[in-house]
């Protein structure tokens, strides 16, 4: 025989809580705060953000904003795994390059390219909500006084459609996160969870969003309680195991572009493929970038490559370094140095080059100065290859180059080599005016392409293609991308879609869903 202490007694204090919540919901209570909520008060929340980058502050952030708008009592938490010197994945090292022209405007070509890349599997709908949201993005960071560089670009030709124009915020993708983040702390009903990882979705039994549970760092797990939850932490760049899996072979040779992507292990993505959701982007692709390997910073990106030639080890040229723009050949002839070329690679080039691009982005995002001799060959030795064999390719290269064609960096100028395996098929100068330059580089993983399915509101779709009630998702963790990444898109989209489940949350919810998943925590309990 059970005691009133016993199992029967709590669940029939519990089921009379669970109506005591449903009857108040019926008759809409002004105050969710006057009810007895206790042990849930401190773990019941509107809405949860798994990550604190680009879409996790912006999520957060909208959903604070727009609930105070509507003077809703709503709670948000924000869960954040990493260290406060390395959280945010890479957002707080990036550049942030944004493909927007003058007054803002998203590149309206873009679509186009993410058709042909993709080979026609790239979500449109979803682009089209980039195309038509990204302006306003744009302008709600200058609104909370994030400061942008507008760039006139003189001597790189840009595949993008904003007249050479692009632009990023002073300070980078840091100056945004501090600035989402003093927002964000003036806000006194948003719980700031730091080192707190997040490891399962919780649901109900007809599969409805209902929490999220955590291990704190006492390395004990709890659950939160919320009706809605929005995944943005990222992709599986620091999972060695799910890279092996998706991409390949020798994955874990690629180091981290920053220094927080050791925490994106794909979590977001594992717990929303429990609860059932679809996937998208092609999961063994990945962006990839040449780094400076003598660089003391994250993101030192060495970016023109197309301006000179690039050698392996053997100090043979293997891939054509004209064959595109920049931006849309970084990433693949990076790839290219991590799949077959021992992750070793020499940038080279001369005077003319540096003379024109430096000081400038191309080459100074690196906190090193280039190698730099008088000849050749004392070049080489500064870069640890073979001097001779530096010079016989340098040589080889010279002697195929158009001397007719006009060297022109402004567009696709056809001077290319003849003879050579790989040719160069545009901007292919002499390197013959001293002094010559060289930048030893590497491949460092960016993100990865594959994440879950998300329509144009960020709700995460199921197998089936319709929404998992309360289940929303931005970022990189998101899929898009497939074979090629077009650039400049990445930063954009996760914020964007970062304030767009943010906002849409916020309208849906209130005290109601506050007391619903106070409500359902407990009955699945029963």
């Amino acid at each position: 025989m059970r005691t009133a202490h016993g199992p029967i007694a709590v669940n029939i204090a519990t089921e009379s809580l669970v109506l005591n919540l449903e009857s108040q919901l019926f008759f809409n209570s002004p105050d969710i705060f006057s009810i007895n909520t206790t042990p849930f008060d401190m773990d019941n929340y509107d809405l949860i953000v798994v990550g604190s980058g680009f879409a996790g502050c912006m999520a957060t952030l909208n959903f604070l904003e727009t609930s105070a708008k509507a003077n809703k009592k709503a709670r948000v938490a924000l869960i954040e795994v990493g260290k406060s010197d390395e959280r945010c994945g890479a957002s707080r090292w990036t550049m942030a390059y944004l493909r927007l022209d003058k007054n803002l405007a998203f590149d309206e070509a873009w679509k186009d390219e993410m058709k042909m890349v993709s080979k026609g599997l790239a979500d449109m709908e979803y682009c089209d909500k980039l195309q038509a949201e990204a302006q306003n993005t744009a302008r709600y960071l200058e609104a909370h006084g994030v400061k942008f560089v507008h760039h006139d670009e003189e001597n790189v030709l840009l595949e993008f459609k904003t007249a050479q124009h692009f632009v990023f915020p002073e300070g980078g993708g840091k100056a945004i996160i501090d600035c989402l983040m003093g927002h964000i702390e003036g806000y006194k009903n948003c719980d700031l969870h730091w080192e707190t990882e997040a490891r399962h979705l919780l649901t109900d039994k007809r599969g409805a969003i209902r929490g999220l549970q955590v291990r704190e760092k006492d390395g004990l797990l709890y659950e939160l309680n919320s009706p809605n939850v929005v995944l943005s932490c990222g992709g599986f760049e620091g999972n060695r195991e799910m890279l092996a899996k998706y991409v390949g072979n020798r994955t874990h040779e690629l180091p981290l572009i920053a220094p927080g992507l050791k925490y994106n292990r794909g979590a977001g993505l594992n717990m929303a493929l429990e609860v059932g959701a679809g996937t998208a982007g092609s999961f063994d692709g990945m962006h990839c970038e040449l780094v400076d390997t003598r660089a003391t910073k994250p993101d030192a990106v060495i970016w023109g490559h197309n301006y000179g030639i690039v050698v392996n080890e053997q100090c043979k040229r293997f891939y054509d370094e004209g064959k595109r723009h920049l931006f849309a050949t970084f990433e693949m002839i990076a790839l290219e140095l991590w799949r077959d070329q021992n992750q070793k690679g020499f940038f080279v080039t001369d005077e003319t080059i540096m003379k024109r691009f430096r000081p400038g982005w191309v080459y100074d995002t690196t906190d090193q100065e280039p190698e730099k001799a008088d000849t050749i060959h004392d070049l080489a030795v500064k870069l640890g290859i073979d001097p001779d064999a530096l010079e016989k390719t340098i040589n080889e290269y010279n002697e195929a180059c158009d001397e007719v064609t006009t060297f022109d960096l402004m567009k696709l100028d056809g001077k290319s080599t003849k003879g050579l395996s790989p040719n160069k098929t545009n901007w292919a100068n002499p390197i013959i005016t001293p002094p010559f330059y060289g930048y030893p580089v590497t491949s460092h993983l960016t993100f990865t392409y594959g994440g879950v399915k998300t329509n144009t509101d960020a709700q995460v779709l199921s197998t089936n293609d319709v929404p998992i009630p309360g289940l929303y998702a931005a970022g990189e963790m998101t899929g898009l991308y497939y074979n090629e990444y077009p650039p400049a898109t990445s930063v954009l989209r996760s914020l964007t879609f970062g304030r767009l489940a943010g906002t849409k949350v916020a309208e849906q919810t209130g005290s109601r869903s506050l007391l619903q998943s106070m409500a359902n925590t407990v009955r699945s309990s029963l």
